[in-house]
């Protein structure tokens, strides 16, 4: 399954509003198909948005290129990890390109970024590179087409802003029973899918209002059951 996920900053709150499911056999697709096709229904959707996070899987030139595209009157920027393998070149040209990880960095690049393209994007498409400490065995490499962005501080707050699709995602298989389907017909697994979804939106609506977390929101619904039939068990048990 490949999620789109929306999510306020502010509040920390979020939704899934697009997935897609995986299956090339079926349609051909690829997941940069699916991609795409969920960034462009979110603008067809005219839904606001200011941000677009992605995995290091997804840091292709035809997807960076397209929210570059969508943003050009609206201001869409794109924050996402390259991996260390990928060709850069941050001397404008005066040097061959080099693995992400083999560049020089001054003191000063650390702490604002600095400015790279990347091999097998258009000649004069530059991107703002920062290097993101992640932990101290981990380092990404954070690109973004926002290039007034000059703190690897900010870089590495929105990073963490992406993963909610991992939280959406855990939630969504230990509650909903996602992962729990044994029917073999493409269709019933669609439907399941779907179903779960739905469970999930509702009980994290139910969440945000109630200002609980899913988890307590679905405990609570099984203890209230399991109270219910220990009161008037729906299915007598009679000794002889």
């Amino acid at each position: 399954m490949v999620s789109c996920v929306y999510v306020n900053p502010k509040t920390e709150d979020f939704w899934v509003i697009d997935y897609r499911i995986f299956d090339p056999d079926r349609d051909g697709k690829t997941k940069l198909d699916h991609v795409e096709e969920m960034l462009r229904s979110v603008e067809h959707r005219r839904v606001p948005f200011q941000k677009v996070l992605m995995d290091s899987w997804y840091a292709t030139k035809d997807l960076m290129l397209l929210i570059d595209r969508m943003g050009e009157e609206e201001g869409k920027t794109f924050y996402c990890p390259l991996k260390t393998n990928r060709q850069v070149d941050d001397s404008g040209g005066e040097k061959p390109y080099r693995r992400i990880d083999a560049l020089d960095w001054s003191e000063e690049e650390l702490e604002r970024g600095k400015l790279v393209k990347i091999k097998g994007f258009p000649k004069n498409y530059k991107v703002k590179l920062f290097r993101v400490a992640v932990s101290s065995h981990r380092t990404e490499w954070i690109v973004t087409n926002d290039l007034s962005r000059d703190s690897t501080h900010e870089a590495r707050e929105v990073r963490g802003v992406r993963w909610k699709i991992e939280e959406f995602h855990r939630e969504a298989k230990q509650l909903t029973g996602l992962e729990g389907c044994q029917c073999r017909s493409g269709r019933i697994q669609r439907n399941h899918i779907s179903c779960a979804l739905l469970v999930w939106s509702r009980l994290k609506d139910l969440a945000y209002q109630s200002g609980q977390t899913i988890y307590r929101i679905k405990h609570g619904l099984l203890q209230d059951y399991l109270i219910q039939q220990l009161k008037s068990p729906t299915v007598q048990m009679v000794l002889a």
